[in-house]
């Protein structure tokens, strides 16, 4: 095993989000040193409470949550509450976890442990508005940041709240900007291209319940919801869990392949808000910031996620992945 990796995980949970947590939280190779709320699928505040409700369930509450920015740095804020429901959560009206208490300020937080740890990496799941912050800051702290993972943006694939941008950079296009021109360290982006290819079928659904009923229970709870909008929405038998496979590439850099480009998001509040730009025919020879992943091995997805949330083993678990015919089976 690779020496354990420290992180900061910055998200909005939302549905992928909790389950992108919990993937990191079940993960050994990763220490979680704290997860920061931003305004994205639901406010910030009602995503540390639902961050609260993903540690509960892993057992976790030890790790600090802080809420961060509440709204974006300039457009007015637009949830994903459609998306993921009123809670966040699907609708699940899971109880409250009122035994912990969330720090206030996320960017502080963010700063204070970049400065003593510098090489902490960051996973940022949401709109990049505590990252953006706190690089106006103190952009100093984060020249030395070991690995910077985001799920957002999109490379040769429609978005999903325009025709060419997804959320996280939609949400806050100036954020997006600013992160891809400031960023001293390269950004890794988990776009649209790959997540699209990570559908959670309700057969995969039905084998995490009968394996593990605990935790089947909770993510069929929490994705009911998810199902019937990707179904009346694209017609998708299941739902597509974005945020997860960020986490699977930072615990197996091989489950994606991409190249390294120029990239740069657009911020002006019209009908290209958000489209991230990437240059693959280096029409303006700048130097590349970003490592766009744009391949994905979909069964080597699926064998970690459920091997460590579910606690699949083999050789059952490649027989039931090539019974459901998941892709690379």
């Amino acid at each position: 095993m690779d020496a354990i990796k420290s992180v900061i995980i910055d998200c909005d949970p939302g549905i992928d989000d909790s389950l992108a947590l919990l993937l990191a939280l079940k993960s050994p190779e990763l220490k979680v040193v704290g997860i920061t709320t931003v305004c994205g699928n639901v406010p910030a505040e009602l995503g540390a409470q639902n961050v609260l409700k993903v540690l509960a369930l892993a057992g976790r509450l030890d790790i600090p949550v802080h809420v961060g920015a509440k709204t974006p740095l300039r457009v007015p804020y637009t949830s994903a509450q459609d998306t993921h429901g009123d809670d966040g959560l699907g609708n699940s009206q899971l109880p409250a976890i009122t035994t912990v208490t969330v720090g206030s300020d996320a960017v502080a937080f963010i700063i204070a442990t970049l400065t003593a740890a510098p090489t902490t990496a960051i996973l940022a799941l949401g709109p990049l508005t505590n990252i953006a912050q706190a690089l106006q800051q103190q952009p100093a702290v984060f020249k030395q940041v070991a690995q910077f993972t985001l799920m957002g943006g999109s490379y040769r694939s429609h978005g999903n709240c325009s025709p060419v941008a997804e959320y996280n950079f939609w949400c806050d296009p100036d954020a997006a900007q600013l992160v891809f021109d400031q960023l001293p360290v390269p950004i890794q982006m988990v776009g649209l291209d790959v997540t699209r290819q990570i559908v959670l079928t309700p057969s995969l659904l039905e084998y995490m319940q009968a394996i593990n009923p605990v935790m089947g229970r909770f993510i069929k709870k929490i994705t009911r919801f998810y199902f019937d909008f990707h179904w009346q929405q694209e017609r998708v038998i299941g739902c597509v869990i974005n945020d997860p496979l960020a986490v699977a590439v930072m615990l197996e850099p091989t489950i994606l392949t991409g190249f390294s480009a120029y990239t740069a998001v657009v911020a002006t509040d019209d009908v290209a808000r958000g489209q991230s730009i990437v240059d693959d025919h280096e029409f303006w020879q700048r130097p590349h910031n970003s490592l766009v992943e744009t391949r994905v091995d979909v069964a080597a997805f699926w064998r970690l996620f459920l091997t460590r949330v579910a606690g699949a083993a083999e050789p059952e678990l490649s027989a039931t992945l090539h019974q459901l015919k998941v892709v690379g089976a």
